[in-house]
């Protein structure tokens, strides 16, 4: 099979390096252009990650991919679209709305920014979640009058939640959801926490992060009708916070359920997910998409982000909630670097890929 070629735009950040790393041998997708700031335009991708010291600012773990070290750093002026099937976008939010336009006029974008995530037209895709939202884009592109068009993912926070939440409201309803989050220092990016700020404390307010939580996990577990995605009729509350742990974000989840459940019964109802999930057989799909853990102790950080490379879902404390007639509390780790950003897109692009979008 003839690989899909495609470009990576913001390959210099941090986000920009994980794709490098997911799309690196890639089955599907092969890596022909990349683009970044003029700052960066015309090195070398090794030299464009030089600082001004000389020393490479490789922030992804492992070796940089031989594919991409010598390949030529062009403005997003200078992508040759015609050569293209595919755009990664890794650009931050207020520039995302400029280039992501351009872009999707001529081909599909699949982006971890915020840009388009609150437009009507525009679903947040999590694949083996809401995959059926994936035909909004066709009603996107005709009122858009676009060749392509943009796919964003969630915010990463949103990610673990709507992963886990899913399953419980199919089967069991879900009427009410708290949340508080523990997050992982890499999702301020690498200006966003100073370790002197981080270091010995927790930060009990991140900017937006809540009310983007809401929206979106109310959006993801909508229904598309009509042309249109209803959102979820479920009330959520969330308080987000960040904590001092490098990689990969804890919640603590509270779900009132309109049926009742027990811990045995969600345990069931995950394994069952595993076993009919519609990213089996993707590239980039984890082995399980859910881990369900008895062990009180489960999940942590440390311990969980290497499980399915970053992509799988772990759960864990899951006790029947005695504050709600019928309801469960539990906690989840997700990986806010893989699963809620890069490689989580990659898997995306794979999900559209076989549907016939890309």
């Amino acid at each position: 099979m003839e690989k899909k070629k495609v470009a990576i735009i913001g390959v210099t950040g941090s986000v920009g390096q994980e794709f490098v790393q997911s799309l690196n041998d890639h089955p599907w997708f092969e890596v022909t252009q990349i683009a970044a700031s003029e700052r960066s335009a015309g090195k070398s991708y090794i030299d464009a990650i030089r600082n001004e010291g000389g020393i490479i600012m490789w922030d992804v773990g492992g070796e940089i991919p031989e594919y991409i070290k010598s390949m030529k750093v062009k403005t997003v002026d200078e992508l040759d679209t015609s050569q293209l099937d595919l755009i990664f976008s890794a650009v931050e939010s207020q520039a995302a709305i400029d280039i992501e336009t351009k872009m999707a006029a001529k081909l599909p974008v699949v982006s971890t920014s915020s840009a388009f995530r609150y437009e009507d037209d525009v679903p947040i895709l999590i694949p083996g979640i809401n995959d059926e939202q994936a035909e909004l884009l066709e009603t996107q592109k005709k009122n858009r009058n676009w060749k392509g068009f943009v796919a964003p993912l969630p915010n990463c926070t949103t990610t673990g939640l709507a992963i886990t939440l899913k399953p419980l409201l199919e089967k069991y309803g879900a009427k009410k959801v708290m949340m508080t989050s523990m997050q992982a220092i890499s999702g301020g990016g690498k200006s966003g926490v100073s370790a002197m700020g981080i270091t010995d404390n927790i930060i009990p307010y991140i900017p937006k992060e809540e009310g983007k939580v809401r929206l979106e996990t109310r959006k993801i577990l909508g229904k598309l009708i009509n042309g249109k995605i209803e959102d979820a009729d479920i009330k959520i509350s969330c308080t987000c916070t960040r904590v001092p742990v490098i990689d990969g974000h804890t919640e603590s989840v509270f779900v009132e359920t309109t049926k009742e459940i027990n811990p045995q019964m969600a345990k069931e109802t995950y394994n069952q997910s595993n076993i009919d999930s519609s990213v089996i057989g993707l590239p980039s799909a984890p082995k399980d998409y859910y881990a369900f853990h008895e062990d009180p102790t489960r999940p942590q950080p440390r311990m969980e982000r290497t499980v399915g490379d970053g992509m799988t879902t772990t759960i864990g404390r899951v006790e029947k909630e005695e504050l709600f007639d019928n309801g469960l509390k539990y906690m989840l780790f997700s990986h806010n670097k893989k699963m809620g950003s890069a490689k989580g897109a990659v898997l995306l692009a794979e999900m559209l890929y076989k549907k016939g979008k890309i």
